[in-house]
């Protein structure tokens, strides 16, 4: 069991909330497929929603509006212990300030930055909200992992605004992986995504979740109104599959590896 009751380390990821064009549809679909309830906030939170598994906070929910013009997507939230100093920091090494930060009454503060290659980031610094009580263990996050088309740009952000040190798990040119380390412990990935994301498709931050049964989990998708982007297949780091939910957005399921 990994449920948490203390923040987590700087550069660690510590959250994640899906911006949805339909909350009802988001609390439906996420409610059939990962068996998550939903707690809804007050008007002052801007309808905020926490999503629970077994009664312990895995994830936010909120409205996408339509002017935006953004698709739905899962955001990656990095924890600090200075707001300010991680945005100023992040400002002068390329980023892109999107909101914030700002003081989410006592639970904490937040910003959102776009990195110097487009990836969406967010940052949180832990008050009484230290961010997942429930990690790597089903119904809760697995991994956050950043597909980026400048890698070393990426490399030289993280490293130098969260403090990653990184270690590849392989460096071809066909499959180029680190895992960003805090503390001597892998804590996200890091992908070259330059020969497979669309031109129109900037760098992303990805969630997986961890399910008991990823087939299992992958015909409640199909059946909430969801769709199987690559279908579960075993890898050397567990059972794995990509699905959209039904607005569009990206996310990954992760298992142990099948023994059939």
């Amino acid at each position: 069991m990994a449920t948490r009751n203390k923040p987590f380390a700087p550069g660690t990821p510590c959250w994640v909330d899906l911006l949805s064009s339909d909350v009802d549809k988001a609390r439906q679909f996420y409610g059939d497929v990962l068996g998550w309830t939903a707690e809804e906030s007050g008007a002052e939170f801007g309808g905020y929603v926490t999503f629970r598994s077994g009664g312990h906070r895995v994830a936010g929910l909120m409205a996408n509006q339509a002017d935006n013009g953004i698709p739905d997507f899962w955001n990656t939230y990095l924890s600090t212990d200075d707001a300010e100093a991680t945005v100023e920091t992040a400002v002068k090494a390329g980023a892109n300030l999107i909101a914030g930060p700002m003081t989410v009454a006592d639970l904490g503060s937040m910003a959102v930055l776009a990195d110097p290659t487009g990836a969406t980031v967010g940052i949180w610094q832990p008050g009484s909200h230290i961010g997942f009580e429930k990690y790597n263990e089903p119904g809760g996050v697995a991994w956050d992992e950043l597909h980026s088309k400048d890698f070393e740009a990426s490399k030289r952000f993280y490293a130098e605004v969260f403090g990653w040190q990184l270690e590849p798990t392989s460096d071809t040119d066909d499959f180029r992986y680190y895992t960003g380390q805090v503390d001597g412990q892998p804590v996200a990935g890091l992908m070259d995504s330059s020969k497979f994301l669309p031109p129109e498709v900037p760098s992303m931050w990805t969630v997986y979740f961890s399910v008991p049964d990823i087939d299992a989990a992958a015909e409640k998708v199909t059946a909430a109104g969801g769709r199987a982007v690559r279908p579960p297949e075993d890898t050397p780091f567990g059972r794995l599959g990509e699905f959209t939910d039904p607005t569009g957005a990206l996310f990954k399921l992760h298992s142990e590896v099948s023994q059939g």
